[in-house]
């Protein structure tokens, strides 16, 4: 009898897990290592759960919701959340993927744009159970020598495995010192954090890693590394990067939000669905069926745009959104379907009127001066008078000239 139910709660438990388990590895792209991360989740006590950011840049935008949403995840099933603001390495500046030394943040930059990640995050994480920390708390701290203390556990060898600094080195290119540190900062972050696992983009797999052997030289266990996959911007091509203008704002004005949703492929509503919904997979997946079977892709992105805008505004906001966009675009005013092209700006900006004539909406570019003079021009639904503009590369807009010629252009 006893041993009948010792099998029935271990078969619960396994339950219990396996639930688990997948919530994590949802969206993941890499567990390392996941049989460590499965032993201490038996253990049954709170893991910290570590992220950290570089406060480059005032605004976040839904490319680092990626990881956000995970640390949400964590929180749910009962972890210690512990969001990183990293107010000292963001003076130094992560050279991940960068093939050229960054100039470094100023003290005053770099708070500036702490304080507005404060607030932010909380549109997302409860705020009651997340511990925020500043990585100047200890490395402020510490003097030369304990730097030099820090450097010791790591070898030059080994930063030149990162594929970054390898291509600089074989290209005679300039790597400074002080890029060096940048990943030994961030592995002592965990460390003097005590994380139990440490999320990252993919991009920082290398800076992660040097976390777990960090511990491990500090008498720790390694912490697990999960990685999530970088989110393509609304261009589908490149990372979602404010530099890159392809991306949205978590502080955006609804309408805007809205309207960048719905500006995405189809095919990339599939991703954004993946790494930015709350919604069940199982639901996710009737929804593709839905579309297989004939639904309006459209009527499907309207539920992401609405569940997005809800998330950093409100239920009201995301309804008017949408009310807004189908007045503007629905009432006879845009197509079901029209033609979906790629125009070669070689990465830099083409103007409006050679835009208009190499996606044949206008005969030629003297015909799109007309046709913009006379107000018969629009990008993503707003009129447009400027017979100067450029548009920039890596982004994808509505076109549409008159009330019959659209085409969806993505500006490479």
């Amino acid at each position: 009898m006893l041993t009948a139910l010792l099998l029935i709660l271990e078969g619960e438990l396994r339950m219990t897990m396996f639930d688990e388990l997948a919530q994590i590895k949802r969206g993941a792209h890499e567990i390392l290592v996941e049989a460590e991360l499965v032993e201490r989740l038996k253990a049954g006590k709170p893991l910290r759960i570590k992220a950290g950011f570089d406060p480059t840049a005032p605004d976040l935008h839904l490319g680092h919701t990626v990881l956000i949403n995970k640390l949400r995840q964590f929180q749910a099933l009962g972890h210690e959340i512990l969001f990183l603001i990293g107010d000292f390495t963001g003076m130094i500046g992560d050279p991940t993927g960068k093939n050229i030394t960054r100039k470094p943040l100023t003290r005053e930059d770099v708070m500036a744009n702490a304080a507005t990640y404060e607030h932010q995050i909380y549109k997302i994480l409860d705020p009651e159970k997340t511990t925020v920390m500043f990585n100047s708390q200890w490395m402020g701290a510490m003097n030369a020598a304990d730097l030099i203390q820090v450097a010791a556990r790591h070898t030059v060898a080994r930063m030149l495995e990162r594929d970054d600094f390898s291509k600089r080195y074989a290209a005679n290119q300039p790597i400074a010192i002080h890029e060096f540190l940048y990943p030994l900062i961030q592995g002592y972050d965990s460390v003097a954090m005590k994380a139990d696992v440490e999320l990252g983009g993919t991009d920082q797999k290398f800076n992660l890693l040097v976390g777990r052997e960090l511990q491990k030289h500090y008498g720790q266990k390694p912490q697990v590394i999960l990685t999530m996959p970088i989110l393509e911007g609304l261009d589908g091509v490149q990372k979602m990067s404010k530099s890159l203008d392809n991306y949205i704002g978590i502080s955006e004005p609804a309408d805007e939000m809205f309207g960048k949703l719905m500006s995405v492929s189809d095919e990339l509503m599939w991703r954004y669905f993946e790494l930015l919904s709350f919604r069940p997979l199982q639901e996710i997946e009737r929804l593709q069926q839905d579309v297989q079977q004939g639904m309006n892709p459209r009527d499907v992105k309207f539920q992401l745009g609405q569940e997005i805008v809800e998330r950093f505004h409100d239920k009201a906001a995301a309804e008017n959104a949408l009310a807004a966009f189908i007045a503007r675009f629905q009432k006879g005013a845009m197509p079901d379907e029209m033609p979906e092209l790629s125009i070669d700006a070689n990465g830099g900006e083409i103007k409006i009127a050679n835009l208009l004539k190499d996606a044949s909406l206008t005969g030629s570019t003297s015909d799109a001066f007309r046709m913009i003079k006379q107000g018969a021009v629009r990008i993503d639904g707003e009129r447009i008078t400027d017979k100067g503009l450029s548009i920039a590369a890596g982004n994808t807009h509505v076109f549409q000239v008159g009330k019959r010629r659209f085409a969806r252009v993505t500006i490479t």
